[in-house]
């Protein structure tokens, strides 16, 4: 075992009297030392319960025959960080955590590790680190938010900030806000949509890191808790045959990864973590193919903010493995994936039923033919652009319109706010990437803004930021290469025909190839916003965003 080389042998002594300081029994030194990643904090209300988790895990584990040990790891909420500096802080956590957690791991020689995340940054950042530090890794996520009920209908925190939109168009009372803030997110947990942080949990399921039903029972569940202690039985179980995650984060996984992630509509952040995850993995996930993989992989779920279902409802008609059940039957999955039960994807599966036909639809009845993520590229995206194609309104998978440019997303926001935005309109913001932001913010206030006033059927938003799960409409992210490097998107000026054809994976800018060659001679790169502390040295090493905005060595 990896851990006797803290605990055996003469040498080994004084690291005993520390284990003996912390009150362990030479009994629990005997068995396999197993830590317990928890990013439980105050301030998260994805995280609040996460303690309770850890518990059931703990017992677990010990039920099996290790010893486990919690250690922490970081999370920001991103909603609480959504629209000010703070939002600046949200992606760069992703590396944080990785980056702490192999500390912790390599540091004190565990033997397996559970991990125990739930909100947009830190799952990714977990899987990012199980990949890197490759010792028996299981997944357990502290689950989903129940949805919000307000006025006979269902919401969510995308609900709410749609509301502060139809408030500021004069279409929403003061009260009326009141109401949905004290009601749209009524228990712990992940944020009830599809947003990240349910989409990276219900990946993990796919990826064969994570047990069934690690996406979808809703936090408040106490079958969370038996899912918790089956999550520390199955990583002894994981100790004993050595199954470690680049056993299973392989890259047919990675391809059923993308494969669902069309299926079930998930975030745009998707396209940014997968391939920093294979990345970690060994794996080389060029989003090239997630077209492809669209093309033929048709859209079975629209949950909020795309449709009008959420977590607990998918969860009640089978959760992530009936879906992958459907998909299946096109053939379109690899069924021969090692998975943390020590079985296949294919027998994973095998046995679950699709029970709701209205929040999972069968592969002869879908939303769409194509996926729910669409890559494109053009003039304006040289390297691609993401936009969630199942949260589109029809009439806008084809526009046309004058750019209104803006060099921040505050800029922007009050430009919406203050009535300046008209239908037609596209909305570019830009120096918002990994490097230009620095931190790639989301865009959550600004097409919330834009959908609570009445024009989410009739003006785009363009950026080299990324958008929240949240977000819905013609919203376009990941513009590659960004403004901070002298992108295209950097050269576009108010009043350029903007061309988006979703459907075709186009993003062009309506000038000729001349005058671009022009204004790319002239330009010269921002003043830096950030020149001291953690932000600085991201922006330094981040990657582009088509390259999963990994930290470059």
């Amino acid at each position: 075992m990896k851990s006797d080389s803290v605990k055996k042998g003469m040498q080994q002594a004084p690291h005993r009297s520390l284990f003996h300081a912390l009150g362990m029994t030479e009994e629990e030194m005997e068995r396999p030392l197993i830590g317990i990643v928890s990013s439980y904090n105050e301030i998260v209300p994805g995280h609040m319960n996460l303690d309770k988790i850890v518990d059931a895990v703990k017992m677990g584990v010990a039920m099996a025959g290790g010893t486990p040990v919690m250690v922490p790891a970081i999370a920001v909420c991103d909603g609480i960080a959504m629209g000010h500096i703070g939002m600046k802080y949200s992606l760069v956590t992703r590396d944080l955590v990785a980056d702490s957690t192999e500390c912790l791991a390599r540091a004190h020689a565990f033997d397996a590790l559970v991990m125990v995340p739930n909100c947009d940054k830190n799952v990714p950042g977990l899987l990012m680190a199980a990949a890197r530090i490759n010792i028996p890794t299981v997944f357990v996520s502290g689950g989903p938010m129940l949805a919000g009920r307000v006025q006979g209908h269902k919401t969510s925190l995308s609900s709410m900030f749609e509301a502060v939109g139809a408030y500021t168009a004069g279409n929403m009372t003061e009260e009326d806000v009141r109401e949905y803030e004290q009601k749209a997110c009524p228990t712990c947990g992940s944020c009830s949509g599809m947003y990240t942080a349910n989409s990276m949990n219900c990946l993990t399921e796919v990826l064969g890191m994570g047990l069934k039903g690690n996406g979808t029972i809703p936090a408040v569940y106490s079958e969370r808790l038996k899912l918790a202690k089956h999550a520390g039985m199955a990583v002894m179980e994981m100790l004993r045959k050595n199954i470690c995650p680049r056993d299973i984060m392989t890259e047919k996984a990675f391809c059923n990864a993308l494969t669902m992630d069309m299926a079930l509509g998930c975030s745009t952040n998707s396209m940014l973590h997968l391939p920093a995850i294979a990345h970690e993995a060994g794996v080389d996930l060029n989003l090239e193919i997630a077209n492809e993989i669209s093309a033929k992989t048709p859209n079975l779920c629209h949950l909020a903010p795309a449709g009008p279902t959420y977590m607990e409802d998918l969860n009640e008609a089978g959760g992530i493995y009936a879906v992958m059940n459907e998909v299946s039957k096109l053939g379109l999955l690899e069924l021969d994936c090692m998975t943390v039960t020590g079985k296949t994807v294919g027998e994973n599966i095998k046995s679950c039923v699709n029970k709701n036909p209205e929040v999972i639809r069968p592969v002869e009845n879908p939303y769409s033919q194509t996926g729910g993520i669409a890559i494109l590229k053009g003039n304006l995206a040289p390297d691609s652009a993401v936009v969630k194609r199942s949260a589109v309104a029809p009439e806008m998978l084809k526009h046309e319109g004058p750019a209104r440019v803006f060099d921040c997303e505050e800029d922007a926001i009050a430009a919406i706010k203050g009535g300046k935005i008209v239908a037609g309109d596209v909305v570019v913001i830009r120096y918002e990437g990994p490097k230009g932001g620095p931190g790639m913010r989301e865009m959550l206030n600004p097409t919330s803004a834009i959908a609570g006033m009445g024009l989410g059927s009739s003006v785009a938003l363009i950026t080299d930021g990324r958008f929240s799960g949240a977000s819905r409409g013609a919203s376009i992210g990941h513009a590659c290469p960004e403004a901070a490097v002298g992108g295209p998107i950097a050269l576009v000026e108010e009043g350029d025909i903007i061309s988006i054809d979703i459907d075709n994976h186009r993003l062009d800018v309506k000038v000729s190839d001349e005058e671009m060659a022009r204004r790319k001679a002239s330009w010269q790169p921002r003043k830096p916003q950030v020149t001291t502390g953690y932000l600085a040295r991201y922006a330094a090493m981040a990657a582009p965003a088509s390259r999963g905005a990994i930290l470059e060595i």
